[in-house]
């Protein structure tokens, strides 16, 4: 089998789950979009309430600025492979609404396995945290995201190289000039996983699959990789 067929089994699997109480409320498991040849991957912290109703990581208004600050760097998700710590919404019910909530330590434990064997099977060179939750679980558990994002992390099991960002919701909950130079930061540190992505194919440190996806990319987009 394949890595790329053994990713589908997994998702297959990771599409009954039901090793904690989230399965109860979910409406849909959201395993991945994008790319599973992409070199770089995308990591968030879970899905809200839009991506519960399509199954799609990243579709509101954080996956639409998401969407703009990749395309400002000549990037889009066919050419990245996006996916989150946990599989489902995290909610609690709040005056008959359903209010998204951070997962608690149990059901990132519970959802883990899912995402270590994700990652075992892109096998990606370059790994971008979106946000506190998703860098302590990738990058190590005390991360600081305002002393350490945009720092290259050598030492992850994940993938050789590893960075953190804001996560997009963080951006747009700020204003005026927070805004803009946290939204700056993103676009940046995008910038830098793209060059770094650059930096390793020009070492022929790819794998041929990720090879023939950046050459593919490249007849679509000169100079993007």
């Amino acid at each position: 089998m394949t890595e790329i067929a053994a990713l589908e089994a997994l998702k297959a699997e990771c599409l009954q789950c039901q090793a904690c109480p989230l399965a109860k409320t979910r409406t849909k498991v959201v395993f991945d979009d994008g790319n599973p040849n992409a070199p770089l991957v995308i990591i968030g912290e879970g899905p809200g309430e839009n991506e519960d109703r399509t199954g799609v990581p990243f579709v509101g208004r954080a996956g639409k600025l998401l969407d703009r600050v990749l395309l400002e760097n000549a990037l889009s998700r066919r050419w990245v492979y996006i996916c989150n710590t946990v599989k489902c919404r995290a909610c609690e019910i709040t005056e008959g609404r359903a209010r998204n909530r951070a997962p608690l330590p149990a059901e990132l434990v519970a959802c883990r396995p899912y995402l270590e064997r994700q990652l075992e099977l892109i096998r990606p060179v370059v790994i971008l945290c979106l946000g506190g939750p998703a860098a302590s679980t990738i990058i190590h558990k005390e991360f600081r995201m305002t002393q350490e994002r945009g720092r290259w992390f050598t030492d992850s099991p994940f993938a050789p190289w590893v960075m953190a960002s804001w996560h997009p919701a963080y951006v747009l909950r700020q204003g005026g000039e927070a805004y803009a130079r946290s939204r700056g930061e993103l676009v940046a540190d995008i910038d830098q996983c793209r060059k770094k992505v650059i930096e390793i194919r020009q070492q022929g440190g790819l794998l041929a699959r990720q090879v023939a996806q950046a050459e593919a990319m490249e007849e679509s987009e000169p100079g993007l990789f």
